[in-house]
């Protein structure tokens, strides 16, 4: 993941961002421990340990500039490490990872805070070796002891990530610069990679004393500046509405090869707004530079400014090859009411998407079809070959369809497609045990009336659910439509206190441990979980292990495309739409590499500040 993620846009926004992370074919190393520069989980690394910068950056790219990103909602603590409250975006740029992504590759990784990495051949554990002149921002080094106490604490204090992490046992200094993280049983070929994805902390500046001589506390929030050994360094704090960040001059690690070509501006400001309706109109006012456009309708119509007829603005779309999706309307199993998959599978007979993106999206989008949607991992037609064998050792746990049918979505545009789908809903609902009484939807035996409230966080969603709603109401369901504040809803999620959410996974192309937190038993009722549904399967959990311990890369797809198929004939979710291109605009103050990497448009990573392209735009600070 970027160092440049915000935590708060992913979790504010429901997009899932892709972590390429995951089981998938065997690491090509030797069989013996060696130590490696490196590491690939579909192969061999592309660059040799001599490489002196990845291909797609400018190594001459000119330092310094301003550049001005746009969040949603607010922020009420520095420290990410906890699941309360709500960090601040871009913290990730004042911390090293033992490990950096490379973007033309797909999870493929290359030595920062460590200089190697070395794992035994059944993969029960990793050691990794840090460099010498790994330096926090106050010149002290970046020990295993930082490393250990970070990972320690992470897991401590952090529900999600000790979740993620919970197959390893233990991590402990095991020489004068290396850390040896253990894990619980042997064959997860993706743990030795991930712990190196870890931003470490310092261990010192966390067990000492503030300004006031009070002890800090890493289990609790807070808006004091934290020490940091990044590229960058926060420069000043507005809380809840700006964020800045200072590119550090003498930053330890900028001639490594991971870094050279990156970390070009001179400031990185975060600015925050209350909702994308005044977000976007900031945008247009020239308050911050650069946009990722989320809706089509915006997309269509909201660009048509002096700014933009001007060329000052610029719009543009960069392929997505990095990352598959599942965005849906997503019911909380845990409330009876959507307990029988029938009454799922009403609801998706009750959207009608084809004229929903006619009518409000411009024609942009298709129906998403998968959990994996957009990948080589995504299931289709019947099973067959390794998947069908795969798919026979659960048998008795999964719906029948799952042999027998190819899965597809309730297709509708046009009255009689409309009225015929609404019929099959009812039908179904009828069957679930749901019965008309007085005009309303109710359960035959209880009297209890069918009523769904979607849980919002974005004002933008509010014209879906309304599209939905008369839909859903001729069924006799009562529907609302609640939008609140960011930090609410993430309570509320968090909380699991919906009916209903907008809400999505974001896929690598080696998916794995992840799956866990998405769809597995053990998350339905963790606080925090990405479990969304609330989805409890036992054919699910053996599925997602076979995706975690695949042998190769065969393996892994079958294993994932088995998966899909189980999650979509249980009609957990009804899957709404995608793209598979990313629709952006920015401010023309910015040059890039000729060449962008394949997996990413690397905005703002690899970019820089144009210093003539600003001029003609405008300079702003």
């Amino acid at each position: 993941m970027s160092r440049f993620s915000s935590f708060a846009r992913l979790i504010g926004r429901i997009a899932a961002t892709a972590v390429l992370l995951a089981a998938a074919t065997p690491l090509v190393f030797a069989a013996e421990a060696e130590w490696r520069h490196g590491l690939s989980l579909l192969g061999t690394p592309r660059y040799p340990p001599d490489f002196k910068h990845f291909d797609y950056v400018n190594p001459n790219a000119p330092k310094g500039g301003l550049v001005r990103l746009g969040e949603n909602g607010s922020f009420d603590t520095l420290n990410f490490i906890i699941t309360k409250g709500t960090p601040a975006a871009g913290l990730t740029l004042i911390y090293d990872t033992l490990m950096a992504p490379s973007l033309d590759e797909v999870a493929t990784e290359y030595g920062l805070l460590a200089e190697a990495v070395r794992y035994p051949p059944d993969f029960s554990s990793v050691s990794y070796r840090l460099r010498k002149e790994a330096r926090w921002h106050d010149g002290k080094p970046v020990t295993p002891e930082d490393v250990v106490w970070t990972f320690e604490n992470l897991v401590k204090y952090n529900n999600p990530q000790r979740f993620y992490y919970r197959h390893v046992v233990k991590a402990e200094k095991t020489g004068e610069r290396e850390i040896t993280f253990t894990f619980d049983s042997p064959g997860n070929r993706e743990l030795p990679q991930i712990v190196g994805q870890i931003n470490v902390l310092p261990k010192h500046w966390w067990t000492g004393a503030d300004a006031q001589g009070k002890p800090r506390d890493i289990s609790a929030g807070t808006l004091e500046t934290s020490l940091g050994n990044g590229a960058y360094r926060i420069k000043s704090v507005v809380p809840g509405r700006t964020i800045a960040y200072e590119r550090v001059p003498d930053y330890w690690g900028k001639n490594l090869p991971v870094n050279i070509g990156r970390d070009n501006f001179g400031e990185i400001r975060y600015e925050y707004y209350r909702d994308d309706t005044v977000e976007l109109e900031a945008f247009k006012a020239d308050q911050y530079d650069f946009r990722p456009e989320n809706s089509a309708k915006s997309w269509a119509t909201a660009y048509d400014f002096p700014a933009r007829r001007e060329n000052k603005v610029v719009l543009e779309t960069f392929p997505e090859r990095a990352r598959g999706v599942m965005q849906a309307f997503v019911p909380n199993l845990r409330r009876d009411k959507f307990k029988d998959p029938r009454v799922r599978l009403a609801l998706s007979y009750a959207l009608d998407f084809e004229d929903m993106n006619k009518t409000l999206f411009f024609d942009q989008y298709k129906r998403i079809n998968s959990y994996f949607s957009g990948t080589e991992l995504a299931s289709s037609g019947l099973p067959a070959g390794k998947e069908l064998e795969i798919l026979k050792s659960v048998r008795d746990k999964v719906p029948p369809e799952v042999f027998t049918k190819p899965f597809v979505n309730p297709a509708g545009g046009g009255e009689e497609a409309r009225r015929a789908n609404l019929r099959e809903a009812a039908r179904l609902l009828k069957e679930a045990g749901y019965e008309i009484r007085d005009r309303k939807l109710v359960n035959a035996k209880t009297g209890e009336a069918m009523k769904i409230e979607f849980l919002l966080v974005s004002p933008a969603f509010e014209r879906v659910v309304l599209f939905y709603k008369p839909a859903l109401e001729r069924l006799g369901i009562e529907v609302g439509a609640r939008v609140v504040d960011s930090s609410q809803y993430i309570n509320r999620l968090r909380a699991r206190e919906f009916d209903m959410v907008v809400a999505g996974w974001g896929q690598s192309l080696s998916p794995g441990n992840e799956q866990r937190d998405y769809f597995g038993s053990e998350a339905a009722d963790r606080d925090a979980s990405r479990n969304y549904a609330g989805i409890k399967n036992p054919a699910v959990d053996a599925l997602i292990d076979r995706v975690i311990f695949a042998k190769d890369r065969e393996e892994l797809i079958a294993a994932t495309k088995a998966l899909d198929r189980v999650l979509l004939w249980n009609y957990y979710v009804v899957p709404t739409w995608t793209i598979d291109y990313a629709r952006t605009a920015r401010w023309d103050r910015f040059g890039r590499p000729e060449k962008l990497p394949a997996y990413s448009y690397g905005f703002p990573e690899i970019w820089w500040y144009d210093r003539e392209r600003a001029a003609k735009v405008g300079v702003r600070q």
